[in-house]
């Protein structure tokens, strides 16, 4: 199956959710636990008419012109940037280098659960030649084409590292995908058994709705960094996608992990 492939199977639905935005303020704090935006109705239209040829149509969105936007997507042009990535019931775009002067470092991370889908959006700014996190944003989005819906995790208010302790011991599988990679992921083999301190890697480790949870630098240095995401998609299901950067800042690989007890 092709990164298209599943593209396709992972993003087709009409997805509907409320967007949490959290951002730096004028006075450069970045608060994680309360959101300072919130777009109750983001929705993310996903069709697709053929087996090459869709429809990106959103509205709720933060950036766009007056919220909203539309896109064709067809098979003969996506990726041809090499920063989308795809796994099964995992998705989403990264850039694929810190370069100065590129003004944003972003990702979209999507992970996928029946016809549940939990992104996580992180966006680095640069300011006076340093790179900071100026940006999250959590979606619990819900497809609309579904009956009956998926229903909304409740949010676990308890600590992310206690969240995740939970999980220490747990057995599973590695997949790893590189740039431009336009086949499956190459299944690596099975998983080191999670450990806290190989997730928690940064100073900023935050979780948000939905199982979302992330560990990255609040700013980016120079040389190699690992930027480590995950999504507990299901009470015995641990999803971590790890982007890894090398001395040049350039991504290397995605690592999608997914964990069970």
């Amino acid at each position: 199956m092709r990164q298209w492939d599943l593209n396709r199977e992972n993003f087709d639905g009409r997805w509907l959710g409320c967007s949490r935005w959290f951002q730096r303020s004028k006075a450069g704090d970045l608060n994680l636990t309360e959101p300072s935006d919130v777009i109750e109705d983001t929705c993310y239209d996903i069709s697709f008419l053929d087996q090459d040829t869709g429809l990106w149509d959103g509205s709720g969105l933060k950036f766009a012109p007056g919220g909203t936007a539309r896109h064709p997507i067809s098979s003969k042009i996506y990726n041809q940037s090499g920063h989308c990535w795809q796994f099964t019931g995992a998705g989403g775009q990264s850039s694929v280098q810190l370069t100065a002067g590129s003004k944003r470092f972003a990702h979209e991370l999507n992970f996928f659960q029946g016809r549940s889908r939990s992104m996580l959006v992180l966006i680095w700014i640069e300011q006076d030649e340093r790179w900071r996190l100026d940006a999250v944003c959590a979606v619990p989005f819900r497809c609309g084409r579904s009956t009956p819906a998926e229903p909304q995790r409740p949010t676990d208010g308890r600590p992310p590292q206690q969240q995740l302790a939970e999980l220490t011991g747990w057995g599973g599988a590695m997949e790893s995908l590189t740039p431009g990679e336009s086949g499956l992921p190459a299944a690596v083999g099975a998983a080191e058994p999670f450990a806290l301190e190989r997730f928690c890697r940064h100073g900023i480790t935050a979780a948000f709705c939905d199982g979302l949870i992330c560990s990255v630098p609040e700013t980016l240095s120079t040389g190699a960094f690992t930027l480590e995401v995950g999504c507990r998609v299901a009470p015995e299901c641990f999803q971590q996608l790890s982007l890894i950067y090398d001395e040049a800042q350039r991504l290397q690989r995605w690592e999608r992990r997914r964990y069970q007890p």
